[in-house]
């Protein structure tokens, strides 16, 4: 039943997280964002104390039940192992392994001290629920977008419309080839060895597995009815269960509960028995505990000698490297200097120090702005999201990024704040505009302004024709002039971005209409 149990509670998380990325109609509600909010990097970044004390002690009592029922990545894990499983010519069999205590835990410090020092792309990287949102964004949501529109081609010659097409594209060029990668090389190790990412590169799961090690409920082993037969170890996708000195490596264990049905001694339970509960252990029993910790001792020791160097310089280095990275100009016409974040961001600072690039907001966005970056923040913010108005602009009334965040990059914001936040400033270049290269009058970019930012006036010399002027005062750097520009390749009125994005410059405007009002009498 405990594996039936995870079974069904893994499938469930799973799936609805899954098609929370890649759903484009909006069937699910917009309130199961909280699912990547149950996740541990998103409620460390957002300081959500409840969460992450939840996910400790729910590590506590039970052990990794996170990794094995709530994180995605796990459950992909466990879906490519199933699949090795039933397609292998021979039986599949796993073994026992020593742990990769020196790795692990230099891969944790290294991503701590890069995240530490504004560096998030290694963390990003890492971030197991991260890592899988880029995997459903670049990968998954193409296939459910083609499957979809297959369906409306088919249905559409019966007259039935209930499926519509829609645009597949490539978001960005090297976020898909991350995805690809991070695909490829997850799955790999999870065909021929089950669980090797969350026990050798993810810093979740070391974090939680020094928790599990104290854990309350624990798979524990029966000395006096094992055999020493090892069938338990080649069911182990952790390679964590010892038959041979009938020990288990709880830091590594993922309570998957394979291992329980298999054991034909019924020798192996999963028990509530702490450690301050337990008998004294017998003198062969202590030895072997003894020599498990003086291992442990050793790794520690080699790892604060040679890895700690390592992790302290890398980071450092990167984020140095970083800061020789320009910002992209795009070509010859375009002057953008600053990237444009997305609503609710606050700043580029706040962005990068919070942002693991899951690329939720990416999926979701019903205008198709949001683009990952790719140098355009520098090294350290690659893959976060950015504003680009080549395919459309950020609609006036929606808050739907900021308010589906999981990692606080985004503050949620209502409509009324949308409307009071300046994301970036609109630039005129006259130079390419078609009103003075040619002579015609235009105004396209004016008639889709929401704020009225940009008005046509006459120029002066010039009878009959006008051009837009821009008050920068109330643009709040939606691209809707920019989108909707005529003039290619490069547009005649674009959207400088702001490091810092302002506030309470359309609320003044505002305030100083509702001065008027009142002086009217209303």
């Amino acid at each position: 039943m405990l594996r039936i149990t995870r079974i069904t509670l893994s499938i469930v998380f799973f799936t609805l997280i899954t098609f929370f990325f890649i759903d484009f109609a909006g069937l699910l509600p917009n309130g199961f964002h909280a699912l990547a909010h149950l996740q541990f990097v998103p409620a460390w970044c957002t300081h959500s104390v409840g969460i992450v004390l939840f996910i400790i002690v729910l590590t506590l009592v039970f052990g990794r039940i996170y990794c094995s029922s709530i994180c995605p990545m796990g459950v992909f894990q466990d879906i490519v192992a199933w699949i090795s499983k039933r397609t292998a010519r021979k039986k599949k069999r796993y073994s026992f392994s020593k742990a990769k205590t020196v790795l692990r835990w230099s891969v944790l410090v290294a991503v701590w001290l890069a995240f530490w020092a504004g560096f998030p792309l290694l963390l990003g990287l890492l971030d197991p629920y991260s890592a899988f949102g880029r995997m459903a964004t670049h990968l998954l949501r193409p296939v459910y977008l083609f499957g979809n529109n297959l369906l409306a081609d088919v249905f559409s010659h019966f007259d039935n419309y209930t499926f519509y097409e829609v645009q597949i594209g490539i978001l960005s060029v090297s976020s898909l080839i991350v995805a690809i990668v991070t695909f490829l090389a997850v799955a790999h190790f999870a065909w021929r060895h089950g669980r090797t990412f969350c026990n050798t590169l993810c810093p979740v799961g070391t974090v939680l597995g020094l928790v599990s090690r104290i854990s309350l409920f624990k798979v524990r082993i029966n000395t006096e009815k094992c055999n020493h037969c090892g069938l338990c170890a080649t069911k182990c996708k952790a390679a964590c269960i010892d038959s041979k000195n009938q020990a288990i490596d709880y830091s590594r264990c993922v309570d998957c509960f394979d291992c329980l049905g298999s054991c034909k001694q019924k020798a192996l339970a999963f028990t509530f028995n702490p450690s301050f509960l337990r008998r004294q252990e017998s003198p062969a029993k202590k030895g072997i505990a003894g020599q498990a910790r003086n291992d442990v001792d050793m790794n520690r020791r080699k790892f604060f000698a040679a890895g700690l160097a390592t992790a302290v310089a890398t980071p450092a280095a990167l984020a140095v490297g970083a800061k020789n990275f320009s910002p992209l100009s795009g070509g010859k016409g375009v002057t953008r200097q600053i990237p444009i974040a997305p609503p609710g961001a606050i700043s580029h600072e706040n962005l990068q120090t919070h942002c693991t690039s899951c690329h939720l907001c990416v999926s979701k966005c019903p205008s198709h702005v949001l683009k990952p970056s790719f140098l355009e923040y520098g090294l350290g913010g690659m893959m976060q999201p950015l504003m680009s108005f080549e395919d459309g602009f950020c609609n006036y009334n929606c808050t739907k990024c900021s308010n589906i965040c999981p990692n606080g990059a985004l503050q949620a914001l209502t409509t009324d704040g949308k409307h009071r936040t300046q994301m970036g400033h609109a630039v005129f270049n006259k130079d390419v505009c078609v009103v003075y290269v040619k002579g015609n009058n235009c105004g396209a970019c004016a008639e889709h302004c929401p704020t009225q930012a940009v008005s046509m006036q006459p120029i002066e010399g010039k009878p009959g024709l006008t051009a837009p002027v821009v008050d920068t005062n109330i643009c709040i750097g939606c691209g809707g002039c920019e989108f909707i520009c005529p003039v290619r390749p490069h547009r005649a009125i674009f959207v400088e971005g702001n490091e810092v994005q302002g506030e309470a410059v359309v609320a003044q405007a505002e305030k100083t209409e509702e001065v008027e009002l009142d002086g009217f009498g209303f």
